[in-house]
Protein backbone atom coordinates (compact mmCIF):
# COMPACT_ATOMS: atom_id res chain seq x y z
CA UNK A 1 0.00 0.00 0.00
CA UNK A 2 1.34 3.39 -0.99
CA UNK A 3 1.54 5.88 1.87
CA UNK A 4 0.12 9.28 0.92
CA UNK A 5 2.59 11.74 2.44
CA UNK A 6 0.70 14.71 1.01
CA UNK A 7 -2.44 13.67 2.86
CA UNK A 8 -0.56 13.23 6.14
CA UNK A 9 1.09 16.62 5.65
CA UNK A 10 -2.26 18.31 4.96
CA UNK A 11 -3.65 16.89 8.21
CA UNK A 12 -0.72 18.36 10.12
CA UNK A 13 -1.11 21.70 8.35
CA UNK A 14 -4.83 21.78 9.14
CA UNK A 15 -4.06 21.30 12.84
CA UNK A 16 -1.56 24.16 12.75
CA UNK A 17 -3.84 26.74 11.11
CA UNK A 18 -6.01 27.45 14.20
CA UNK A 19 -2.87 27.85 16.31
CA UNK A 20 -1.50 30.41 13.85
CA UNK A 21 -4.85 32.22 13.80
CA UNK A 22 -4.77 32.43 17.59
CA UNK A 23 -1.29 33.96 17.47
CA UNK A 24 -2.37 36.46 14.82
CA UNK A 25 -5.22 37.58 17.04
CA UNK A 26 -2.49 38.70 19.42
CA UNK A 27 -0.73 40.55 16.60
CA UNK A 28 1.96 37.88 16.19
CA UNK A 29 2.77 36.14 12.91
CA UNK A 30 5.10 33.11 13.00
CA UNK A 31 8.13 34.08 10.92
CA UNK A 32 10.84 31.81 9.55
CA UNK A 33 14.18 33.17 8.37
CA UNK A 34 16.02 30.93 5.91
CA UNK A 35 19.63 31.53 4.87
CA UNK A 36 20.40 30.00 1.47
CA UNK A 37 24.02 29.84 0.31
CA UNK A 38 25.11 28.85 -3.20
CA UNK A 39 23.12 27.55 -6.14
CA UNK A 40 22.52 23.93 -5.10
CA UNK A 41 19.30 22.95 -6.89
CA UNK A 42 18.00 20.72 -4.11
CA UNK A 43 18.47 23.48 -1.53
CA UNK A 44 16.49 25.92 -3.66
CA UNK A 45 13.69 23.37 -4.01
CA UNK A 46 13.58 22.77 -0.25
CA UNK A 47 13.41 26.50 0.44
CA UNK A 48 10.57 26.95 -2.02
CA UNK A 49 8.61 24.15 -0.34
CA UNK A 50 9.08 25.87 3.00
CA UNK A 51 7.83 29.15 1.58
CA UNK A 52 4.69 27.52 0.21
CA UNK A 53 3.82 25.64 3.39
CA UNK A 54 4.48 28.67 5.57
CA UNK A 55 2.10 30.69 3.42
CA UNK A 56 -0.48 27.91 3.67
CA UNK A 57 -0.60 28.05 7.47
CA UNK A 58 -0.47 31.85 7.51
CA UNK A 59 3.17 32.21 8.53
CA UNK A 60 5.86 34.39 6.95
CA UNK A 61 9.25 33.55 5.47
CA UNK A 62 12.27 35.77 5.03
CA UNK A 63 14.81 34.36 2.58
CA UNK A 64 18.43 35.56 2.63
CA UNK A 65 20.39 34.45 -0.45
CA UNK A 66 24.17 34.50 -0.79
CA UNK A 67 26.64 33.18 -3.35
CA UNK A 68 29.03 30.44 -2.29
CA UNK A 69 31.85 32.93 -1.66
CA UNK A 70 30.13 34.56 1.30
CA UNK A 71 32.26 34.50 4.44
CA UNK A 72 31.37 32.58 7.59
CA UNK A 73 31.80 35.84 9.48
CA UNK A 74 29.12 37.58 7.44
CA UNK A 75 26.72 34.68 7.90
CA UNK A 76 27.47 34.64 11.60
CA UNK A 77 26.62 38.32 11.96
CA UNK A 78 23.34 37.82 10.11
CA UNK A 79 22.41 34.87 12.29
CA UNK A 80 23.11 36.87 15.45
CA UNK A 81 20.94 39.71 14.15
CA UNK A 82 18.06 37.39 13.27
CA UNK A 83 18.38 35.59 16.58
CA UNK A 84 17.91 38.87 18.45
CA UNK A 85 14.98 39.98 16.27
CA UNK A 86 11.74 39.49 18.28
CA UNK A 87 9.76 39.28 15.04
CA UNK A 88 11.72 36.21 13.88
CA UNK A 89 10.75 32.93 15.54
CA UNK A 90 12.79 30.39 13.59
CA UNK A 91 16.20 30.58 11.90
CA UNK A 92 17.54 28.01 9.42
CA UNK A 93 20.86 27.72 7.61
CA UNK A 94 19.73 25.63 4.66
CA UNK A 95 21.49 22.31 4.06
CA UNK A 96 23.30 21.19 2.02
CA UNK A 97 25.58 24.22 2.02
CA UNK A 98 28.92 24.71 0.20
CA UNK A 99 31.87 22.95 1.86
CA UNK A 100 33.49 26.26 2.84
CA UNK A 101 30.53 27.09 5.08
CA UNK A 102 31.03 26.00 8.68
CA UNK A 103 27.45 24.89 9.14
CA UNK A 104 27.92 23.16 12.48
CA UNK A 105 29.52 26.19 14.13
CA UNK A 106 27.05 28.66 12.65
CA UNK A 107 24.03 26.67 13.74
CA UNK A 108 25.24 26.87 17.34
CA UNK A 109 24.82 30.67 17.12
CA UNK A 110 21.05 30.16 16.92
CA UNK A 111 19.19 30.09 20.24
CA UNK A 112 17.79 26.62 21.03
CA UNK A 113 14.23 27.93 20.97
CA UNK A 114 14.72 29.38 17.46
CA UNK A 115 16.75 26.50 16.02
CA UNK A 116 13.66 24.89 14.45
CA UNK A 117 15.67 22.59 12.16
CA UNK A 118 16.69 20.62 15.24
CA UNK A 119 20.39 20.22 14.37
CA UNK A 120 21.80 22.34 17.18
CA UNK A 121 23.28 20.53 20.19
CA UNK A 122 20.83 22.29 22.52
CA UNK A 123 17.85 22.58 20.14
CA UNK A 124 14.53 21.79 21.77
CA UNK A 125 13.05 20.42 18.53
CA UNK A 126 13.25 17.10 16.71
CA UNK A 127 14.85 17.25 13.26
CA UNK A 128 11.81 17.48 10.93
CA UNK A 129 12.78 14.55 8.71
CA UNK A 130 13.11 12.31 11.78
CA UNK A 131 9.78 13.53 13.12
CA UNK A 132 8.27 12.87 9.68
CA UNK A 133 9.42 9.25 9.69
CA UNK A 134 7.86 8.67 13.13
CA UNK A 135 4.65 10.38 11.99
CA UNK A 136 4.44 8.16 8.90
CA UNK A 137 5.07 5.02 10.93
CA UNK A 138 2.29 6.11 13.29
CA UNK A 139 -0.11 6.49 10.34
CA UNK A 140 0.86 3.02 9.10
CA UNK A 141 0.24 1.65 12.59
CA UNK A 142 -3.29 3.14 12.58
CA UNK A 143 -4.02 1.29 9.33
CA UNK A 144 -2.96 -2.00 10.92
CA UNK A 145 -5.73 -1.62 13.52
CA UNK A 146 -3.97 -3.59 16.21
CA UNK A 147 -4.94 -3.29 19.87
CA UNK A 148 -1.50 -2.52 21.31
CA UNK A 149 -0.06 0.99 21.53
CA UNK A 150 2.04 2.52 18.76
CA UNK A 151 5.09 2.55 21.02
CA UNK A 152 4.71 -1.14 21.88
CA UNK A 153 4.15 -2.08 18.25
CA UNK A 154 7.16 -0.10 17.04
CA UNK A 155 9.44 -1.57 19.70
CA UNK A 156 8.39 -5.06 18.57
CA UNK A 157 9.51 -4.43 14.99
CA UNK A 158 12.91 -5.26 13.54
CA UNK A 159 13.86 -1.80 12.27
CA UNK A 160 16.77 -1.22 9.90
CA UNK A 161 18.10 2.19 8.88
CA UNK A 162 20.22 2.27 5.72
CA UNK A 163 22.52 5.29 5.78
CA UNK A 164 23.68 7.38 8.73
CA UNK A 165 24.36 10.81 7.23
CA UNK A 166 24.14 13.90 9.45
CA UNK A 167 21.08 15.39 7.73
CA UNK A 168 18.82 12.33 7.66
CA UNK A 169 20.09 8.92 8.75
CA UNK A 170 21.66 10.00 12.03
CA UNK A 171 18.72 12.13 13.22
CA UNK A 172 16.33 9.28 12.36
CA UNK A 173 18.45 6.79 14.31
CA UNK A 174 18.52 9.16 17.31
CA UNK A 175 14.76 9.71 17.12
CA UNK A 176 14.08 5.97 17.05
CA UNK A 177 16.28 5.48 20.10
CA UNK A 178 14.29 8.15 21.95
CA UNK A 179 11.22 6.07 21.06
CA UNK A 180 12.89 3.10 22.77
CA UNK A 181 13.76 1.40 19.46
CA UNK A 182 17.33 0.29 18.80
CA UNK A 183 17.58 0.06 15.00
CA UNK A 184 20.12 -1.97 13.09
CA UNK A 185 22.22 0.38 10.97
CA UNK A 186 23.64 -0.33 7.53
CA UNK A 187 26.29 1.90 6.02
CA UNK A 188 28.82 1.62 3.19
CA UNK A 189 31.12 -0.52 5.35
CA UNK A 190 28.50 -3.09 6.32
CA UNK A 191 29.47 -6.46 4.88
CA UNK A 192 26.38 -8.56 5.69
CA UNK A 193 23.86 -6.03 4.38
CA UNK A 194 21.48 -8.56 2.79
CA UNK A 195 21.55 -10.76 5.88
CA UNK A 196 20.37 -7.83 7.98
CA UNK A 197 17.71 -6.75 5.48
CA UNK A 198 16.09 -10.16 5.06
CA UNK A 199 14.76 -10.16 8.64
CA UNK A 200 13.70 -6.51 8.73
CA UNK A 201 10.07 -5.57 9.37
CA UNK A 202 10.73 -1.88 8.71
CA UNK A 203 13.45 -0.54 6.42
CA UNK A 204 14.20 3.19 6.38
CA UNK A 205 16.45 4.21 3.50
CA UNK A 206 18.36 7.47 3.83
CA UNK A 207 21.10 7.02 1.27
CA UNK A 208 20.33 9.28 -1.69
CA UNK A 209 21.35 6.63 -4.18
CA UNK A 210 19.12 4.88 -6.68
CA UNK A 211 18.24 1.33 -5.68
CA UNK A 212 20.07 1.52 -2.36
CA UNK A 213 18.67 -1.88 -1.42
CA UNK A 214 18.14 -4.98 -3.54
CA UNK A 215 14.54 -6.19 -3.72
CA UNK A 216 15.44 -9.91 -3.36
CA UNK A 217 16.98 -9.12 0.03
CA UNK A 218 13.65 -7.90 1.43
CA UNK A 219 11.02 -10.11 2.99
CA UNK A 220 7.39 -10.14 1.92
CA UNK A 221 5.29 -7.60 3.84
CA UNK A 222 8.17 -5.29 4.71
CA UNK A 223 7.44 -1.61 5.45
CA UNK A 224 9.64 0.68 3.34
CA UNK A 225 10.25 4.35 4.15
CA UNK A 226 12.26 6.15 1.47
CA UNK A 227 14.02 9.28 2.68
CA UNK A 228 16.99 9.59 0.32
CA UNK A 229 16.72 11.57 -2.91
CA UNK A 230 18.77 11.56 -6.09
CA UNK A 231 18.37 12.70 -9.69
CA UNK A 232 18.21 10.31 -12.64
CA UNK A 233 19.73 10.88 -16.08
CA UNK A 234 16.77 13.07 -17.02
CA UNK A 235 17.10 15.20 -13.91
CA UNK A 236 13.98 13.77 -12.27
CA UNK A 237 13.95 13.21 -8.52
CA UNK A 238 14.08 9.55 -7.54
CA UNK A 239 14.02 7.68 -4.26
CA UNK A 240 16.21 4.95 -2.82
CA UNK A 241 14.19 2.10 -4.32
CA UNK A 242 12.30 1.28 -7.51
CA UNK A 243 8.63 1.56 -6.61
CA UNK A 244 7.52 -0.78 -9.38
CA UNK A 245 9.79 -3.49 -8.04
CA UNK A 246 8.68 -3.26 -4.42
CA UNK A 247 4.96 -2.35 -4.64
CA UNK A 248 3.82 -6.00 -4.63
CA UNK A 249 6.34 -6.95 -1.95
CA UNK A 250 5.93 -4.18 0.61
CA UNK A 251 2.88 -3.99 2.87
CA UNK A 252 3.40 -0.20 3.01
CA UNK A 253 5.84 2.08 1.22
CA UNK A 254 6.39 5.79 0.70
CA UNK A 255 6.61 7.11 -2.86
CA UNK A 256 9.02 9.71 -4.23
CA UNK A 257 7.84 12.40 -4.62
CA UNK A 258 4.83 12.63 -2.32
CA UNK A 259 6.10 10.51 0.56
CA UNK A 260 8.41 11.71 3.32
CA UNK A 261 9.09 15.11 1.73
CA UNK A 262 5.73 16.82 2.35
CA UNK A 263 5.58 15.49 5.92
CA UNK A 264 9.12 16.72 6.53
CA UNK A 265 8.13 20.29 5.63
CA UNK A 266 4.91 20.04 7.64
CA UNK A 267 6.88 18.98 10.73
CA UNK A 268 9.18 21.97 10.25
CA UNK A 269 6.09 24.21 10.25
CA UNK A 270 5.00 22.52 13.48
CA UNK A 271 8.37 23.37 15.03
CA UNK A 272 8.02 26.98 13.84
CA UNK A 273 4.56 27.38 15.37
CA UNK A 274 5.77 25.87 18.65
CA UNK A 275 8.73 28.25 18.63
CA UNK A 276 6.44 31.22 18.10
CA UNK A 277 4.14 30.09 20.89
CA UNK A 278 7.07 29.59 23.26
CA UNK A 279 8.59 32.98 22.45
CA UNK A 280 5.24 34.73 22.83
CA UNK A 281 4.49 33.52 26.35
Amino acid sequence: MKVDGRLIASQIINRLMPRVSKLKQKGITPTLAVILVGDEKSSAIYVRQKELKAKEIGAKTRIFRFDENVSNEKLGELIKTLDKDPNVHGVILQRPAPKAIDVERLVELISPVKEVDGFGKESVYTVPVAAAVIEILNEIFKNLKVEESFEKWLSSQEVVVVGKGQTAGQPIISSLRRSMVEPLVIDSKTENKNEILKDADVVILAVGKREACETPALKNGVILIGVGLSADDEGKTRGDYDEKEIESLASFYTPTPGGVGPVNVAMLMKNLVEACENLSK
